[in-house]
């Protein structure tokens, strides 16, 4: 735990641009002791970590971090049973207030998924997944809740997702506070808090709140290592790893967060598991520049899923389809400055992605970068015709990343406002 803390305090301070003399002038340590602190030559102790909090304004991260030995979190708190209901129950009771940064958030989730991984009990998926499949009529009503709730947030975004979510995970909670059930359904039960305390952290991600969501997302690897269930875990995982990469200098904690999930479900994941985790990879790997990478993990994920569907596959993998892949593919080419490549993955998803009515918060953003890509080509009227459409899909969905990156699109049109296609939809959307 040590390495990983130096590595992310030295990363946390790469990413503030300070240069050395300055940085250590205002932790009120010397140069040379900080540096060794960094390469392992000294003990990180409080002190330097605190430095490190205050002056990065990493909201005691650092500190927390330190107090983390074998299987205690971020917070000091162990991995196992009661904690992981006492961590939820102060969730729930907490408010939607969002004290982190993108940065410190990252880092935390950093921390998260290091524990979760020692934590996860190997191979205890199956008593996981068998648990679904009986149980009381009541936690079989309430997972179908949930699921009702991941297809709302498809069509309508975040803004009242999260809010319904917490009362589910509140509800949850209650379940299995009642000690009325077998350990086949407490592990159920387990299973579903993950996916509702993720279906928290995502909804409140998506409505620009990272601090809230890594405290989420936290609160799902933690039941997910409580069900025994590497699945939950490593799903959640995958979208902590979308708020990773979507702060900028954050695309090498994001591949190591997918490598965690990766790896955890490498025995017990289905094709489709291992098609989304690859394509989630290929955009994280986009984001720092390695084409190479990304283009074998697009290959992995589109092989993986040509083997179909499975029997075992969760229900939370609906929406991973070739289209979808297809889609990722079109944004990591954009990010990797090949908007031809791009437009014909875009192309390509056009026909079997149907983004306008089962995810239009979704095809609004990949529709956004479909223009940006026209915009590169120097095809105006492709750009407005295609930015029209996303600003159509977006419509009354609540999604602040949505909205922000449609505005940023908007950034990149308003220098050709004197084409008039370009100024009518810069005046009216």
């Amino acid at each position: 735990m040590s390495e990983q803390l130096r590595d992310e305090m030295r990363r946390a301070r790469r990413a503030s641009g300070m240069v050395w003399a300055r940085f250590a002038s205002e932790a009120g340590f010397g140069e040379a002791y900080l540096r060794n602190v960094e390469n392992g030559n000294r003990s990180v102790t409080v002190d330097v970590a605190a430095a490190y909090d205050r002056v990065l304004r990493t909201e005691g991260t650092f500190t927390d971090a330190l107090h983390d030995t074998g299987l205690l979190g971020p917070a000091g708190v162990p991995w196992n049973q009661p904690e992981t209901l006492s961590v939820l129950t102060h969730l729930l009771k907490g408010s939607n207030v969002d004290r982190r940064g993108l940065l410190s958030a990252g880092i935390a989730l950093s921390v998260s998924a290091s524990s979760w991984s020692k934590a996860v009990a190997p191979g205890g998926s199956d008593s996981a997944a068998a648990a679904t499949t009986s149980g009381p009529a009541l936690v079989a009503h309430v997972d179908d809740r949930l699921d009702h709730l991941r297809r709302l947030d498809d069509k309508i975004g975040s803004g009242d997702v999260l809010q319904l979510a917490r009362s589910e995970l509140s509800l949850i909670v209650r379940l299995i506070k009642s000690g009325r059930n077998d350990s086949a359904t407490t592990r159920h039960l387990h299973t579903m808090a993950s996916e509702a305390a993720r279906q928290v952290a995502w909804a409140a991600f998506d409505q620009g709140c990272p601090g809230l969501a890594q405290r989420f997302f936290d609160g799902a690897l933690r039941a997910s290592a409580e069900a025994g269930d590497p699945i939950s875990g490593a799903y959640a995982l995958s979208f902590a790893a979308i708020q990773c990469y979507s702060t900028p200098g954050q695309g090498n904690r994001s591949v190591s967060l997918l490598e965690t999930a990766t790896e955890q479900v490498r025995r017990a994941g289905t094709p489709r598991m291992h098609a989304m985790l690859a394509a989630r990879t290929a955009r994280a790997l986009s984001k720092v520049g390695d084409k190479r990478g990304c283009a074998r993990q697009l290959h992995l994920a589109l092989t993986a899923l040509d083997k179909g569907r499975h029997d075992d596959d969760p229900r939370t993998l609906y929406w991973v389809s070739r289209g979808e892949i297809e889609m990722i593919a079109g944004s990591s080419a954009l990010q990797l400055n090949d908007p031809r490549q791009a437009l014909q993955h875009f192309e390509a998803a056009r026909e079997e992605y149907p983004g306008d009515f089962e995810y239009p918060r979704t095809h609004a953003i990949y529709l956004a970068r479909a223009a940006e890509a026209h915009l590169a080509m120097h095809d105006l009227d492709a750009a407005i015709a295609t930015a029209r459409h996303a600003a159509t899909c977006l419509g009354s969905v609540d999604s602040a990343r949505s909205s922000s990156e449609l505005k940023g699109l908007r950034g990149q049109l308003s220098p050709h406002v004197a084409h008039p296609a370009v100024r009518e939809f810069l005046e009216v959307g």
